[in-house]
């Protein structure tokens, strides 16, 4: 396997947050194996995000934008795992485009990159409030009831994944699934990929405005339940 590498982001109305974690993350595929690329995907923002990212492709030639057809966080993740596969890179990374990670904490997952199938972030403490971290601990608890697998952080947006690992599972999920990331982490778990978990900060917004509600979590905890059954049966046939 080569080192070509690739840092996925999905970005909705971003445009306080975008050119900042840009140009934060770019180092971190500028001086890597040729091919190595840093990908954004846009859809549906209503502000300055796509007319920024654009810009900043003309000062960086290995950033690319990426245009989906859903504006929602879980497809455009998919799009982008999708993208980086068929393109050939050999690692992907994912996180968010709304700042709360640090590129400062990515050198160490990709030191260990040889060791491991998968390295997940672990945000042991939370910037964006008690709320969120007791939604993820309660999604924590419902992979093990649903799926067996004991995670101590099953969505977190700061992954690095070897590619022919995240192929064997990605097309398991339909495309506009809205928590892939959830799924592959409990896929990962219960087919004995090799996984590792490393601590790492989680801040809260120091701009634009999160997307997402106590309603909208309850909605899709909902609508999560009857998802994961039909997951959980996919992994026992």
């Amino acid at each position: 396997m080569g080192d070509i590498l690739y840092i996925v982001m999905p970005a909705y109305n971003e445009e306080a947050n975008i050119e900042n974690v840009v140009r934060e993350w770019y180092p971190h595929v500028a001086y890597k194996a040729a091919g190595s690329r840093l990908v954004i995907a846009d859809a549906g923002s209503t502000d300055a995000t796509h007319d920024i990212l654009k810009e900043l492709c003309k000062e960086f030639d290995r950033l690319e934008v990426l245009r989906t057809d859903d504006k929602q966080h879980g497809p455009k993740c998919i799009a982008l795992y999708d993208y980086a596969i068929n393109k050939g890179a050999d690692y992907i990374f994912q996180t968010d485009s709304d700042g709360q990670t640090s590129a400062d904490e990515f050198p160490v997952f990709w030191h260990h990159r040889h060791d491991y199938d998968v390295i997940l972030g672990n945000r042991t403490s939370r910037g964006d409030g008690r709320i969120r971290f007791f939604v993820e601990k309660v999604v924590t608890w419902l992979l093990f009831i649903f799926f067996r697998v004991r995670v101590p952080d099953a969505n977190v947006p700061f992954r690095l994944m070897e590619s022919s690992t995240l192929k064997r599972f990605l097309y398991r999920i339909p495309k506009d699934y809205f928590l892939p990331n959830i799924i592959l982490t409990a896929y990962f778990k219960r087919f004995g990929c090799v996984v590792a978990y490393k601590r790492i900060s989680f801040n809260g917004r120091s701009a634009g405005t999160n997307s997402i509600n106590m309603l909208k979590i309850v909605k899709v905890g909902i609508r999560a339940l009857k998802d994961f059954a039909m997951f959980a049966k996919d992994m026992s046939s």
